[in-house]
């Protein structure tokens, strides 16, 4: 009789760990191969994350928002560029992107880098915020700012009641493009929440995919924005997200991308030209190439 059992004991057994029954290993087979990872697993890499050249640095399951990596996630440091994910969310939270915006003087009023609009010039919103996320101009994110908050403090408190909401406890914002501000500060914890609000907005996600943009100025001239983040250039699967650069916050990257059913997010600050760019892609691959416990 037992012998007549055994056989059925083990398809039984295999069946039921084929269906997703639990083994001592997980819901999965051991060493599951890496290009046929199970859609929307989010479970922590089982290779050991490569060593970051930036001071602050976190990967994050875009799906579920479970942390992978982190170092020195939750210091405060000045973000740059990055912050204008947020500014992004903000303007989408408040009216139509074919809502027009006039450009008035006050919106000229800061450093490169900047498109250099011109006064009485109109643009709809739509056009100013994808200039915004693929070129980063900073003239473009205050004639957003005071055009939705009335001012550059009315569109600073708007972001700081926005990152609250999202749950980002150890950030706040002075203007809407990241330039040196006294009271500025963000973590790389911080972005990783807004670039992951940010990733789920498929129309930010696109502008954020963008390797270069037309963009038409009220004259009718035109010229060509390219995205600055190499990194959509050296990973296919790569779809995004911000750069950012000031003294202050040196090279910080925000990255994002797709790979068998899986999304990440990668952040990183305080870097230098040197190895932002390696240390970025590095941290996509070990998220998305390697097999998960």
């Amino acid at each position: 009789m037992f012998r007549r059992l055994c056989p059925l004991l083990i398809l039984a057994t295999a069946a039921l760990t084929s269906c997703g029954g639990e083994t001592r290993n997980g819901p999965y087979v051991e060493n599951y191969p890496t290009r046929a990872a199970p859609p929307h697993s989010d479970g922590i890499p089982s290779v050991a994350p490569p060593q970051v050249f930036g001071e602050s640095a976190i990967v994050i399951d875009a799906r579920s928002g479970k942390v992978l990596y982190a170092k020195n996630a939750d210091t405060i440091r000045p973000v740059a560029s990055t912050q204008k994910l947020l500014t992004a969310l903000v303007v989408l939270d408040h009216g139509s992107l074919s809502d027009k915006v006039t450009i008035q003087q006050s919106d000229t009023a800061c450093e490169p880098t900047k498109l250099y609009l011109r006064p009485g010039e109109v643009y709809t919103r739509g056009a100013l915020t994808k200039a915004l996320v693929v070129k980063s101009g900073n003239d473009v994110a205050r004639a957003l700012a005071r055009d939705v908050g009335g001012s550059q403090e009315g569109f600073a408190a708007l972001m700081n009641r926005k990152a609250a909401s999202l749950g980002m406890r150890n950030s706040h914002f002075v203007n809407p493009n990241g330039l040196p501000a006294q009271g500025q500060y963000s973590t790389a914890r911080d972005i990783a929440i807004a670039a992951r609000n940010a990733y789920r907005s498929s129309t930010i996600r696109s502008w954020t995919n963008t390797q270069k943009y037309t963009f038409q100025f009220a004259s009718g001239r035109t010229k060509v924005l390219e995205n600055t983040n190499k990194v959509l250039k050296r990973l296919p699967y790569c779809d995004g997200m911000k750069t950012g650069t000031t003294n202050r916050a040196g090279r910080c990257l925000v990255s994002s991308g797709t790979l068998n059913g899986r999304s990440a997010i990668a952040v990183v600050l305080k870097s230098n030209s040197r190895h932002i760019w390696d240390d970025s892609e590095k941290l996509l691959r070990w998220a998305l190439e390697s097999p998960r416990r």
